[in-house]
């Protein structure tokens, strides 16, 4: 337990949930005195050019648990950012059970791999379907209710490659761009209403997004079996501090400081937690 409470009596809502990053932010949220809305995708539903499993309603539960474990209240419903309906839904029950929403962690994503050349069009509306319109709809859902109390923190999860262009992402790319964009129109929307948008851009991130055979494959083609461990090398020289990928912590003390009143001042930004990635950006 943090013996830092920036966010009592705040409640926020974070979107993929289940594990990895969206659990991360949740049991800090939790840790520092937030009420918890949380969703993940409702079992049974399916993103086909994800070559991972996606989170479960088992494991939103166990966040759940461990967010009242905490000593924090909690509303946990299933629910697909593709979808407005099952948004709407669970902003509302959110509402009424805890009252308010002061911030949104838009941290639901996906991630798959094709060149463009050769990139299926189901790849691509996944892709832009869950990265980019998920995240507007996130939002769209929030600044009703943000607007009328008169203060909001949105924190949109893009990529260190929301800056930059990679081989082999590029619907990624597209899409985390995509997501800056809206973090910079709607700060400006919403600037007069107490309410700041911005989004957090990490590099890799230590989760089943990139633990999985075809991102291992990228850098070990031709191994006949590959573990996690046979591709740190890899990651770690991509990565000017010399660190192979995140832990979903340091992408939380972000999100966290973005959503604090530490950072009433900033708005329409995004900042790197990127292993020094972004200092290869245009300035």
């Amino acid at each position: 337990m943090t013996d830092r409470q920036r966010f009592t009596d705040r409640v926020v809502l974070v979107t993929g949930a289940a594990r990895g990053q969206g659990r991360s932010h949740a049991l800090r949220f939790a840790a520092e005195g937030a009420d918890l809305i949380l969703c993940d995708l409702p079992d049974g539903t399916t993103v086909g050019s994800v070559p991972y499993d996606l989170g479960s309603e088992e494991e939103l539960a166990e966040t759940a648990r461990l967010v009242r474990e905490a000593g924090r209240r909690v509303v946990a419903r299933p629910a697909d950012v593709r979808d407005a309906g099952q948004l709407a839904e669970l902003v509302d029950a959110g509402l009424s059970e805890l009252g308010r929403i002061d911030v949104l962690s838009a941290n639901a994503g996906i991630a798959s791999i094709s060149t463009i050349a050769e990139m299926s069009d189901e790849m691509w509306d996944d892709m832009i379907a869950v990265n980019l319109s998920g995240v507007f709809r996130s939002m769209r859902a929030v600044v009703g209710p943000m607007s009328e109390q008169g203060y909001g923190r949105i924190v949109a999860t893009s990529s260190v490659v929301g800056r930059q262009g990679s081989p082999n992402i590029g619907h990624y790319v597209a899409a985390k761009w995509g997501v800056i964009g809206l973090v910079k129109s709607l700060a400006l929307e919403v600037a007069d209403r107490g309410i700041t948008v911005n989004a957090v851009c990490p590099t890799s991130v230590d989760t089943p997004m990139i633990d999985n055979e075809p991102f291992k494959r990228l850098f070990l083609p031709d191994a006949e079996e590959i573990r996690q461990e046979d591709v740190v090398e890899a990651y770690r020289a991509l990565n000017p501090i010399p660190v192979p990928w995140l832990e979903p912590g340091d992408v939380s003390d972000a999100v966290l400081f973005l959503a604090s009143d530490q950072a009433r001042y900033i708005t329409g930004d995004a900042l790197p937690v990127a292993l020094g990635w972004n200092a290869r950006n245009a300035a």
